[in-house]
């Protein structure tokens, strides 16, 4: 585990190490997930530090905890927030965000973020797509969701991210 000075005094943190994988440390996979071939151990691991390379080039940051998303994965102190991976094909992976809170405001940024990092840097995996979602455990997941899942289609059919951002449904 690496740490990092606490900004608020007390201990440091020790945040796990890219090449580990500690379950405690990462939520359950969902439904989303249950579909497709969890991934664990060290296949968990290696995308998970494509992932932190694909963030850190897209500006893929966490502004609550001012850190790159795949770090969430790694602080101890939310073990039930971060990433979850499973494989669809070999073509196909698909990943589940789970957000600190269940209201986080971030949220649709968040997996829209890195539905473009992944997606648009495909040549770093081995995957054609990475299909994104939002925990169901979030408060807007269905519309965020839907917005996801048009976002896909679109690029699916297309070959290329739109230029816009899609419509999370937020009430003005």
């Amino acid at each position: 585990m690496a740490g990092i000075p606490n900004p608020f005094g007390g201990q440091d943190v020790r945040f796990d190490g890219y090449d580990e994988f500690v379950p405690e440390h990462l939520p359950e996979p969902d439904a989303f997930l249950r579909g497709g071939t969890i991934l664990a151990g060290r296949r968990h691991a290696a995308f998970h530090r494509v992932t932190r390379a694909c963030f850190e080039e897209r500006g893929v940051y966490d502004a609550t905890f001012g850190y790159n998303l795949a770090r969430l994965n790694l602080d101890p102190r939310h073990p039930e927030a971060g990433y979850r991976y499973a494989e669809e094909s070999p073509d196909v992976l698909r990943a589940t965000f789970t957000p600190t809170t269940p209201f986080c405001p971030q949220t649709h940024t968040l997996t829209l973020g890195s539905f473009r990092a992944w997606n648009g840097l495909a040549e770093r995996h081995e995957y054609d797509l990475v299909r994104v979602r939002a925990a169901e455990s979030h408060n807007e997941s269905e519309r965020i969701n839907d917005a996801l899942a048009d976002l896909e289609e679109e690029y699916r059919e297309t070959g290329e991210l739109p230029d816009s951002a899609p419509d999370f449904g937020h009430r003005a």
